[in-house]
């Protein structure tokens, strides 16, 4: 048993990893506003399936790792995902009994919220976003959420998870 949960452990932060390199990928300067937070959904994903494993402070870790790799205000991310990660832990069990099209309402209204969050933050800074497009990645977040889903499931199930 001790074998599987450090095996699942590890699934978590390898697909952890492959959504931050995700986030960083250099894109083409007119598809970047496409370019979903990965991390965000990814986080999400795990605490929805397992809340036990991965919650509130592991999405705090996450968002600290995240503030330091987009070089963004250290907790930025980390309270956005924090947010998020509460909200999902607490309504998990409602969540997974959700058909996947209300998951992705649920989705989008965290990814909109992690936005807000950050927008807020930025603009504490004096750096506010006046571009229309800082929506448009929580909306092809949740176009991605039924692939992630479904990708993630299929590899928690080789890795030994309910």
């Amino acid at each position: 048993m001790r074998l599987t949960t450090n095996h699942s452990n590890s699934t978590i932060i390898l697909t952890i990893v492959v959504a931050m390199a995700l986030r960083v990928i250099p894109w083409p300067r007119d598809s970047f506003a496409f370019n979903p937070d990965w991390v965000l959904l990814f986080v999400i994903y795990w605490c929805l399936t397992t809340p036990e494993r991965f919650g509130i402070g592991s999405a705090w870790v996450v968002g600290l790792l995240t503030d330091v790799l987009t070089g963004q205000l250290l907790g930025q991310y980390a309270l956005s995902y924090a947010v998020a990660a509460y909200i999902t832990v607490r309504l998990h069990r409602r969540l997974r009994a959700f058909p996947l099209s209300q998951q992705m309402l649920t989705v989008l209204a965290l990814s909109l919220l992690s936005q807000l969050l950050i927008y807020w933050s930025q603009s504490i800074q004096g750096l506010p976003r006046t571009e229309s497009t800082v929506w448009i990645p929580s909306l092809v977040g949740v176009l991605l959420w039924p692939v992630i889903f479904a990708c993630l499931g299929h590899l928690g199930q080789k890795s030994g998870f309910r």
